[in-house]
């Protein structure tokens, strides 16, 4: 804690004599925790207050915009897997401010869990104009089950599915991950809020449908279907699904209002029929 304490600290620090005021740039991260494989989102926010615009991404713009990315467990400074564009190509005239989503695990390793430290940058004119850090950590999340499935169109080949959960903005939330036998990891799925009364179910069908059937709230399930292919995973639907025995509850209790309700049979307290 203290070590993430002071590289915050000299973040401060180092930005306050990177580059003159004139520019701003912070960036927001969609969540505090990933569960591994999950898409790490976040919104970058620049602001221009110089004369001059700022311009990145076009075939003559020199400025630069890019997040950088340390350990917060020993402040090593991680490489970048990819060398390709933060965001699409922008400008931004004197006085003006854009926002410009990002993801992260597009150009670093996120893969073991821990905690992170993210910072975003933007260099114009020769200057560095940082943000502060922002954490995130990464988390490979609780197990419920797994499931295994076997492609008829190319032999041999195998993709492993989890259902895991983890608490997420108060609740606890249902995710899939997928994982094929030649190690690609496939996007994990944030399958929304679970209640743990009812254990969720993974079903594969043999045309690569795959149906996730959890409780959300207590009267109510969630059913979610992916495509899952050789060479794609997508999910088509989400739907709410009612209890069945609360909602056959409900049909019976409307049955009986629709036909007037029908009165008792006043017997002697002897007669049972």
């Amino acid at each position: 804690m203290k070590k993430t304490m002071l590289l915050f600290a000299m973040s401060a620090i180092c930005s306050a004599f990177a580059a003159p005021s004139g520019i701003t740039v912070s960036l927001k991260l969609d969540e505090t925790n990933y569960v591994v494989g999950e898409r790490v989102r976040g919104v970058i926010d620049v602001r221009n207050m110089l004369a001059d615009k700022v311009s990145v991404g076009y075939t003559n713009s020199e400025d630069r915009l890019f997040v950088e990315i340390i350990h917060a467990s020993d402040g090593s400074e991680m490489e970048r897997a990819k060398r390709r564009p933060f965001t699409a190509p922008f400008w931004i005239k004197s006085n003006e401010g854009q926002k410009l989503e990002v993801f992260l695990g597009d150009h670093y390793d996120l893969t073991d869990p821990g905690r992170y430290l993210a910072r975003p940058v933007l260099v114009h004119r020769g200057y560095r104009y940082e943000g502060l850090y922002r954490s995130f950590d990464v988390v490979p999340g609780m197990e419920i089950s797994t499931a295994m499935q076997l492609f008829s169109n190319a032999s041999g080949k195998k993709r492993v599915f989890q259902l895991l959960h983890w608490a997420r903005q108060g609740s606890e939330h249902l995710f899939l991950a997928a994982e094929d036998d030649n190690g690609k990891r496939w996007v994990t799925t944030d399958v929304g809020p679970m209640m743990r009364i009812t254990k969720p179910t993974l079903s594969i069908m043999p045309n690569g449908q795959l149906i996730v059937f959890h409780r959300n709230g207590p009267d109510s399930f969630v059913r979610s279907e992916f495509w899952s292919l050789t060479d794609a995973l997508v999910i088509r639907s989400r739907q709410m699904v009612r209890d069945p025995e609360t909602a056959g509850q409900q049909r019976v209790r409307e049955m009986y209002n629709k036909s007037g309700a029908v009165k008792p049979v006043d017997r002697p307290w002897w007669k049972f029929w």
